[in-house]
Formats: structure tokens, sequence, C-alpha cells
């Protein structure tokens, strides 16, 4: 049994066939996916997320301002999002929240407020969080210990890439790594070193889909279906079979975001 900890199933990208996505996902094994909405917040982006999971079992979803869009947020966002996760039973986390100094698509100054906001935010709504970091890991651990470090709810590294630094400041802080199918990358020697390393029990699967579809399926668009090839992937290098496996992770998920499978 395994679980796609962070998905993007309501994107176009799913649009024509988003039905059949789900359904493949439960015959690959994946009994629950977590939809994560992202875009712009005043365009709808955030509603449709919550559509996909209240029109699929087992699909459960969250809603925050990406780093890209920090731009975007205002009073008027932090209310939305909030009266957005606090009125639905399907609302699990606030995320994806953080910093990206790839692109920075916003400006540093600007992500790094806005981070640190919506970090209040889910203290005051009792959530745990799904982190995004970009070639920021200090900049992230350090938001994170100023306006994180005494939530009991904690969250998740999302589609970890950062060095060893970064991992063992998040769990230090009591947060989950989740890994994606880049670990399965050729080059990904570094990230597969971290990944032999954290702690089983803080452990997560994801697929970040459409993106980063895991070898074997690298080159086509990402689906929750693939990330059993992660997770059997990621089971491998740590020398466990793929049930011991889906299973702890699974019991990670439900521990952290307070659903599972029914």
């Amino acid at each position: 049994m395994f679980i796609d900890s962070h998905a993007h199933i309501d994107g176009e990208e799913f649009d024509a066939d988003r039905g059949e996505v789900v359904v493949r996902a439960r015959e690959a094994g994946v009994h629950a996916i977590l939809n994560v909405g992202t875009g712009d917040p005043h365009g709808g982006n955030f509603e449709r997320a919550l559509r996909v999971a209240e029109t699929y079992e087992d699909v459960y979803f969250a809603v925050g301002v990406h780093p890209h869009d920090a731009r975007s947020y205002d009073d008027s966002t932090e209310y939305y999002v909030a009266d957005l996760l606090h009125g639905s039973t399907r609302a699990v986390a606030l995320g994806e929240i953080g910093l990206d100094y790839h692109y920075d698509n916003s400006p540093r100054e600007v992500q790094r407020e806005v981070f640190a906001r919506q970090l209040r935010l889910a203290k005051s709504l009792a959530l745990p969080v799904i982190i995004h970091s970009r070639e920021a890991d200090d900049d992230t651990l350090e938001i994170l210990r100023h306006e994180y470090a005494e939530t009991v709810r904690g969250g998740v590294m999302h589609c970890f890439g950062g060095g060893p630094a970064l991992a063992e400041g998040a769990l230090a802080l009591g947060f989950y790594i989740s890994f994606a199918g880049n670990v399965t990358f050729k080059k990904a020697d570094a990230l597969r070193e971290v990944a032999r390393t954290v702690p089983l029990d803080r452990l997560l699967v994801e697929t970040d889909c459409p993106y980063l579809a895991p070898v074997p399926h690298r080159g086509r668009r990402n689906e929750p279906a693939y990330v059993a090839a992660t997770a059997r992937f990621l089971a491998d290098l740590r020398g466990l079979t793929a049930e011991e496996f889906g299973r702890a992770t699974s019991e990670n998920f439900t521990r952290l975001f307070g659903v599972g499978p029914a």
C-alpha cells in the first residue's frame, strides 16, 4: 500500500483523464493522494484543488501560496486561504509554501516575509505545513526555527532536493522528508545519500506530478500511480521490501496529516 503525499492532479494536464488517473493509482496500490493546490490564489486554482478532493474518495487537499506567487499575498489572500482550509474536512495541511531562489519569480525579501506569515497562519489553524525549498537551505531553516520551532503539528519538506544540513535541521524540528521521482535519476547520487540517512519513521514518498516522473517512466507525464516505482526504488535503496516501505510511509502520512486510506 502506497500513498502519494504530494500531487497536482487538479492541473489542466489531467483535465482529459483525471478519473482514469485516480483509477490507475488505485490499481497500482496507491490508496490515498494529497493534492496540493498552487498558482495564483485569485485565479480559481485553490477552489479547483478543493473540488478534486471532494470528488474522489481518498483524495485530500492542501492549499498555500507558493513562493513563485508570494508577490500576490496580502491580507485578503490570508483570509481566503484560512477560510478554505477551515471550511472543508478534506483539508489536511497548509502548503506548499517556502522559498525558491532558483527562479526568483517573487523578490526574495517578499518570499521570506510571506513564508513567515503563512507559518504563523498554519500555527493558528493547527495544521501541518508543506515546505518548498529550492536553493534556499539556510534561509528556509532560519525562518522555520524562528517561526515554527514550537509547533506540535510539524510538516514535511516536500520533493526534497537540499543537502544533509537541511535534512538534519528539518528532522530536528520534527519534520518529515519526502522524496519524489528525481531520487531515481542517474545523476542523483547526493540525493540518494540523504535518502539513505532519513529515519524510516520520518520518510514520505510523492510524485509532485505532473513533474519528475521516476525511472522507468521518465519523460512521460507523471501521475500518482508512478509513486509505486519511486517507493520500490527507495525500499531497495534502504534494504527493505516494498511492503515494509509502503506500510511505514503510509503510517507516517497518517501520523502527520491525521488521515489515511479508508
